[in-house]
Protein backbone atom coordinates (compact mmCIF):
# COMPACT_ATOMS: atom_id res chain seq x y z
CA UNK A 1 0.00 0.00 0.00
CA UNK A 2 1.35 3.71 -1.28
CA UNK A 3 0.66 5.75 1.41
CA UNK A 4 0.99 10.22 1.32
CA UNK A 5 1.67 12.05 4.44
CA UNK A 6 0.95 15.48 4.23
CA UNK A 7 1.73 17.08 7.14
CA UNK A 8 3.67 19.96 8.84
CA UNK A 9 4.59 19.09 12.41
CA UNK A 10 8.22 16.59 12.19
CA UNK A 11 6.89 14.55 15.50
CA UNK A 12 3.58 13.83 14.08
CA UNK A 13 4.45 12.68 10.54
CA UNK A 14 7.28 10.59 12.75
CA UNK A 15 4.56 9.28 14.93
CA UNK A 16 2.25 8.36 11.39
CA UNK A 17 5.25 6.54 9.88
CA UNK A 18 5.97 4.70 13.30
CA UNK A 19 2.64 3.29 13.58
CA UNK A 20 1.77 2.84 10.16
CA UNK A 21 4.69 0.43 9.80
CA UNK A 22 4.07 -1.34 13.20
CA UNK A 23 0.52 -1.60 11.82
CA UNK A 24 1.42 -3.08 8.18
CA UNK A 25 5.59 -3.41 7.45
CA UNK A 26 4.42 -3.48 4.09
CA UNK A 27 2.71 -0.03 3.59
CA UNK A 28 4.91 2.12 1.91
CA UNK A 29 5.43 6.07 2.57
CA UNK A 30 6.30 7.84 -0.64
CA UNK A 31 6.47 11.22 0.72
CA UNK A 32 6.20 13.44 3.62
CA UNK A 33 4.87 17.04 2.59
CA UNK A 34 4.79 19.95 5.06
CA UNK A 35 3.29 22.47 3.25
CA UNK A 36 0.04 23.35 0.35
CA UNK A 37 2.57 24.36 -2.41
CA UNK A 38 4.51 21.36 -1.66
CA UNK A 39 2.04 19.18 -2.24
CA UNK A 40 0.46 21.17 -5.17
CA UNK A 41 3.83 20.79 -6.91
CA UNK A 42 3.64 17.32 -5.75
CA UNK A 43 0.64 16.05 -7.50
CA UNK A 44 1.30 17.61 -10.56
CA UNK A 45 4.26 15.39 -11.09
CA UNK A 46 3.45 12.25 -9.22
CA UNK A 47 0.48 9.47 -10.10
CA UNK A 48 -1.95 9.11 -7.33
CA UNK A 49 -1.37 7.14 -4.45
CA UNK A 50 -3.69 4.27 -2.93
CA UNK A 51 -4.37 6.65 0.81
CA UNK A 52 -3.64 10.45 2.01
CA UNK A 53 -3.33 11.27 4.95
CA UNK A 54 -3.32 14.54 5.41
CA UNK A 55 -3.87 17.27 8.15
CA UNK A 56 -6.08 20.40 7.99
CA UNK A 57 -4.35 23.29 9.00
CA UNK A 58 -0.73 23.46 7.09
CA UNK A 59 1.75 26.33 7.86
CA UNK A 60 0.64 28.24 5.12
CA UNK A 61 -2.86 27.45 4.34
CA UNK A 62 -5.53 24.52 4.40
CA UNK A 63 -5.09 21.07 2.59
CA UNK A 64 -8.61 21.74 0.99
CA UNK A 65 -6.79 24.33 -1.34
CA UNK A 66 -4.66 21.48 -2.20
CA UNK A 67 -7.74 19.12 -3.16
CA UNK A 68 -9.36 22.44 -5.08
CA UNK A 69 -6.84 23.01 -7.68
CA UNK A 70 -6.14 18.74 -7.83
CA UNK A 71 -8.90 17.06 -7.10
CA UNK A 72 -8.96 13.70 -5.04
CA UNK A 73 -8.08 10.79 -6.92
CA UNK A 74 -7.04 8.89 -3.73
CA UNK A 75 -9.06 8.30 -0.55
CA UNK A 76 -8.01 10.76 1.90
CA UNK A 77 -8.08 10.18 5.79
CA UNK A 78 -8.28 13.65 7.31
CA UNK A 79 -5.75 14.93 10.68
CA UNK A 80 -6.17 17.38 13.05
CA UNK A 81 -5.85 18.56 16.49
CA UNK A 82 -9.30 19.89 16.73
CA UNK A 83 -12.31 21.09 15.47
CA UNK A 84 -16.02 20.18 16.17
CA UNK A 85 -17.53 21.57 13.22
CA UNK A 86 -15.25 19.66 11.10
CA UNK A 87 -15.53 16.55 13.07
CA UNK A 88 -19.65 16.83 11.84
CA UNK A 89 -18.69 17.17 8.77
CA UNK A 90 -15.96 14.46 8.03
CA UNK A 91 -17.63 11.91 9.33
CA UNK A 92 -20.72 12.06 7.24
CA UNK A 93 -19.07 13.26 3.94
CA UNK A 94 -14.97 11.52 4.20
CA UNK A 95 -13.36 8.24 4.72
CA UNK A 96 -12.37 8.72 8.29
CA UNK A 97 -11.19 11.65 10.77
CA UNK A 98 -8.62 10.84 13.17
CA UNK A 99 -8.34 13.42 15.97
CA UNK A 100 -4.64 14.13 17.24
CA UNK A 101 -2.44 12.29 19.00
CA UNK A 102 -3.07 9.61 16.39
CA UNK A 103 -4.34 6.49 18.59
CA UNK A 104 -2.81 2.96 16.72
CA UNK A 105 -6.19 1.19 17.13
CA UNK A 106 -7.73 4.29 15.41
CA UNK A 107 -5.31 4.43 12.58
CA UNK A 108 -5.64 0.64 12.26
CA UNK A 109 -9.24 1.16 11.91
CA UNK A 110 -8.82 3.56 9.28
CA UNK A 111 -6.69 1.88 7.41
CA UNK A 112 -9.04 -1.39 7.72
CA UNK A 113 -11.68 0.81 6.50
CA UNK A 114 -10.12 1.73 3.88
CA UNK A 115 -9.11 -1.76 2.74
CA UNK A 116 -12.79 -2.97 2.90
CA UNK A 117 -14.11 0.09 0.57
CA UNK A 118 -15.29 -1.04 -2.97
CA UNK A 119 -11.89 -1.23 -5.63
CA UNK A 120 -13.72 0.34 -8.21
CA UNK A 121 -14.34 3.52 -6.68
CA UNK A 122 -13.87 6.01 -9.46
CA UNK A 123 -11.93 9.33 -9.97
CA UNK A 124 -15.53 11.11 -10.56
CA UNK A 125 -16.80 9.44 -7.57
CA UNK A 126 -14.22 10.78 -5.44
CA UNK A 127 -13.83 13.89 -6.91
CA UNK A 128 -17.97 14.64 -6.07
CA UNK A 129 -17.29 13.26 -3.38
CA UNK A 130 -14.51 16.05 -2.10
CA UNK A 131 -15.91 18.80 -3.59
CA UNK A 132 -19.64 17.90 -1.44
CA UNK A 133 -17.05 18.04 1.53
CA UNK A 134 -15.34 21.67 0.54
CA UNK A 135 -18.81 23.20 0.28
CA UNK A 136 -20.17 21.81 3.86
CA UNK A 137 -17.02 23.02 4.98
CA UNK A 138 -16.96 26.66 3.41
CA UNK A 139 -18.70 29.48 5.46
CA UNK A 140 -22.41 29.00 4.81
CA UNK A 141 -22.22 26.12 2.81
CA UNK A 142 -23.39 23.38 5.51
CA UNK A 143 -26.99 23.65 4.37
CA UNK A 144 -28.22 23.34 8.00
CA UNK A 145 -30.93 25.42 9.70
CA UNK A 146 -30.18 28.13 11.28
CA UNK A 147 -32.40 30.21 14.13
CA UNK A 148 -32.52 34.08 13.08
CA UNK A 149 -33.55 34.94 16.75
CA UNK A 150 -33.38 34.28 20.41
CA UNK A 151 -35.73 34.82 22.83
CA UNK A 152 -33.93 36.34 26.23
CA UNK A 153 -35.79 37.07 29.58
CA UNK A 154 -35.03 40.52 30.85
CA UNK A 155 -36.78 40.23 34.53
CA UNK A 156 -40.73 39.70 34.18
CA UNK A 157 -40.44 39.76 29.89
CA UNK A 158 -38.80 38.06 27.30
CA UNK A 159 -37.27 39.83 24.27
CA UNK A 160 -36.41 38.55 21.16
CA UNK A 161 -32.89 39.28 20.02
CA UNK A 162 -32.09 38.87 16.11
CA UNK A 163 -28.43 37.18 15.19
CA UNK A 164 -27.33 40.81 13.29
CA UNK A 165 -27.62 42.30 17.48
CA UNK A 166 -25.29 39.65 18.94
CA UNK A 167 -21.89 40.81 19.52
CA UNK A 168 -20.59 37.27 21.02
CA UNK A 169 -21.64 34.45 23.18
CA UNK A 170 -19.45 33.52 26.18
CA UNK A 171 -19.09 30.87 28.85
CA UNK A 172 -18.21 31.08 32.58
CA UNK A 173 -18.94 27.79 35.27
CA UNK A 174 -21.15 25.79 32.52
CA UNK A 175 -23.55 29.24 32.24
CA UNK A 176 -23.74 30.64 28.69
CA UNK A 177 -24.10 34.30 28.39
CA UNK A 178 -25.55 36.50 25.25
CA UNK A 179 -23.74 39.07 25.01
CA UNK A 180 -25.90 42.49 22.35
CA UNK A 181 -23.82 44.98 20.36
CA UNK A 182 -25.20 47.74 22.95
CA UNK A 183 -23.21 45.20 25.69
CA UNK A 184 -26.51 44.10 27.46
CA UNK A 185 -25.93 40.57 28.95
CA UNK A 186 -28.67 37.78 28.86
CA UNK A 187 -28.19 34.38 29.97
CA UNK A 188 -29.34 31.39 27.15
CA UNK A 189 -30.08 27.56 27.93
CA UNK A 190 -27.47 26.67 25.22
CA UNK A 191 -23.82 25.34 25.24
CA UNK A 192 -21.26 26.59 22.39
CA UNK A 193 -21.54 23.46 21.32
CA UNK A 194 -25.46 23.40 20.23
CA UNK A 195 -24.81 27.30 19.54
CA UNK A 196 -22.91 26.02 16.35
CA UNK A 197 -25.61 24.25 14.73
CA UNK A 198 -28.01 27.18 15.55
CA UNK A 199 -25.50 30.15 14.61
CA UNK A 200 -25.07 31.53 10.97
CA UNK A 201 -21.71 30.36 10.12
CA UNK A 202 -21.15 32.98 7.79
CA UNK A 203 -21.47 35.56 10.97
CA UNK A 204 -20.12 33.71 13.62
CA UNK A 205 -17.02 31.61 14.79
CA UNK A 206 -16.16 29.52 17.77
CA UNK A 207 -13.24 30.86 18.93
CA UNK A 208 -12.21 28.62 21.61
CA UNK A 209 -14.13 26.98 24.72
CA UNK A 210 -15.06 29.94 26.09
CA UNK A 211 -16.00 32.52 23.13
CA UNK A 212 -18.26 32.37 20.00
CA UNK A 213 -17.91 35.56 17.95
CA UNK A 214 -20.01 37.41 15.39
CA UNK A 215 -17.33 39.06 13.12
CA UNK A 216 -19.03 42.33 13.74
CA UNK A 217 -17.64 41.71 17.34
CA UNK A 218 -14.02 41.55 16.36
CA UNK A 219 -12.00 45.04 16.54
CA UNK A 220 -8.49 44.21 16.29
CA UNK A 221 -6.76 41.10 15.56
CA UNK A 222 -2.66 40.86 16.74
CA UNK A 223 0.16 38.18 16.74
CA UNK A 224 0.33 36.22 19.56
CA UNK A 225 3.19 33.62 21.59
CA UNK A 226 3.61 30.09 19.71
CA UNK A 227 1.17 30.67 16.44
CA UNK A 228 -2.10 32.04 18.35
CA UNK A 229 -4.30 34.83 17.84
CA UNK A 230 -5.44 37.38 20.58
CA UNK A 231 -8.56 39.29 19.87
CA UNK A 232 -9.84 42.34 20.81
CA UNK A 233 -14.02 42.48 20.87
CA UNK A 234 -16.65 44.86 21.28
CA UNK A 235 -18.05 45.40 23.72
CA UNK A 236 -15.14 44.64 25.84
CA UNK A 237 -15.27 41.59 27.93
CA UNK A 238 -13.06 42.50 30.16
CA UNK A 239 -10.47 39.00 29.71
CA UNK A 240 -7.80 37.68 26.99
CA UNK A 241 -9.27 35.95 24.20
CA UNK A 242 -7.06 34.31 22.47
CA UNK A 243 -7.67 32.06 18.78
CA UNK A 244 -5.21 28.49 19.21
CA UNK A 245 -2.78 27.98 16.60
CA UNK A 246 -4.80 25.14 15.15
CA UNK A 247 -7.47 27.32 14.49
CA UNK A 248 -5.79 30.19 13.60
CA UNK A 249 -5.76 29.37 10.16
CA UNK A 250 -9.40 28.35 9.77
CA UNK A 251 -10.38 31.48 11.86
CA UNK A 252 -7.99 33.72 8.88
CA UNK A 253 -10.06 32.36 6.23
CA UNK A 254 -13.44 32.34 7.68
CA UNK A 255 -12.51 36.07 7.33
CA UNK A 256 -11.75 36.05 3.80
CA UNK A 257 -14.68 34.44 3.09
Amino acid sequence: MKILIIEDEAPAAERLQKLLHRIDAGIDVVAVLESVSQAKTWFAQNSPVDLILSDIQLADGLSFQIFETYPAHSPIVFTTSYDEYAIRAFKVRSIDYLLKPIKAAELEAALAKFRSMKTDVSVPELTVKMEALLDMLSVGGSGRKTKSRFLVKNQDQFIPVGQDEIAYFFTAQEITCLVRRDGRQFLVDYTLEELERLLDPALFFRLNRQFTASMAAISRIHTYFNGKLKLDLLPDPNQEVLVSREKAILFKAWLEA
